[in-house]
């Protein structure tokens, strides 16, 4: 964000995740520049912006994903709950049991449906006993809208499942540990119009439920799942604010010019 965009992104009231001033660079390359945005529980946020203006790395940041990429770091502060995800006593693993992430290739773990769900659950002792265990995959797969059409077979492959099941399970195993937040990066860019039709609906359904925040290349999918939608630009939050205001009357000409096809 430049000097003349100001605190763009940057809204009253409480924020489920707030950023101040954030950077991002790879070696050298920066790839975010001072960007600052608050984000609620309550409404769907969309990132929108052309390939490689920085909305998937800015994602990643927000649960410590780009700890994983050598030469990355990250400068600036992010809040969850007032408390800075990057301060040196931040448990990382606890963070992205938080913070979960659904990404844009479904990847279930090599196991049967009912362990991908379980998984989390187990290693952080969220269940007391099988019975409890039982009940957390069954209402995970519910939520996900997935338990009627595996209900029968858990004990197969999740690899098994098609591509559209494939990215419902990993949205159940990211909701399994209970999360406060969702983050997806292009959910459906792999998904055929139905199974995107279904992690749609599903969007719906979850908001309000967590701060779900969605990066997409599909307009028409961010005017549909979201309520607040950013708009990024080589690297910097140009605007953000209501969905239907940014798609039907951007104050930034940037915006305008992405929004109707002139770039992107």
């Amino acid at each position: 964000m430049n000097k003349k965009d100001g605190n763009v992104g940057v809204t009253p009231g409480i924020a489920k995740i707030s950023t101040r001033n954030v950077n991002v660079y790879y070696g050298d390359k920066q790839a975010i520049n001072d960007v600052s945005i608050d984000v609620d529980r309550e409404n769907v946020t969309a990132f929108i912006g052309p390939s490689g203006c920085g909305k998937s790395t800015f994602l990643r940041s927000l649960n410590r994903m780009n700890d994983t990429v050598a030469g990355a770091r990250v400068e600036g502060q992010i809040l969850l709950d007032g408390e800075d995800i990057y301060a040196s006593g931040m448990d990382v693993v606890q963070l992205r049991a938080r913070v979960g992430m659904v990404f844009q290739k479904p990847n279930p773990f090599p196991k049967s449906i009912y362990d991908n769900v379980a998984y989390g659950p187990r290693i952080h002792g969220l269940a007391s006993g099988k019975a409890e265990l039982d009940q957390i995959v069954e209402s995970s797969l519910t939520r996900a809208g997935l338990w009627t059409e595996v209900k029968d077979r858990l004990s197969e492959s999740g690899t098994a499942l098609s591509g559209g099941q494939q990215q419902r399970l990993c949205i159940a195993r990211a909701i399994a540990v209970d999360p406060e937040v969702i983050l997806m990066d292009e959910p459906c860019s792999a998904l055929d119009p139905i199974a995107t039709a279904r992690i749609e609906e599903l969007i719906h359904d979850l908001r309000g439920k967590y701060a779900i925040i969605i990066v997409t290349h599909n307009m028409q999918q961010a005017a549909r799942v979201s309520q607040r939608t950013a708009f990024f630009h080589l690297g910097h939050l140009i605007e953000f604010g209501e969905t239907s205001d940014i798609f039907t009357n951007p104050r930034e000409d940037r915006t305008k010019d992405y929004i109707t096809g002139r770039y992107g």
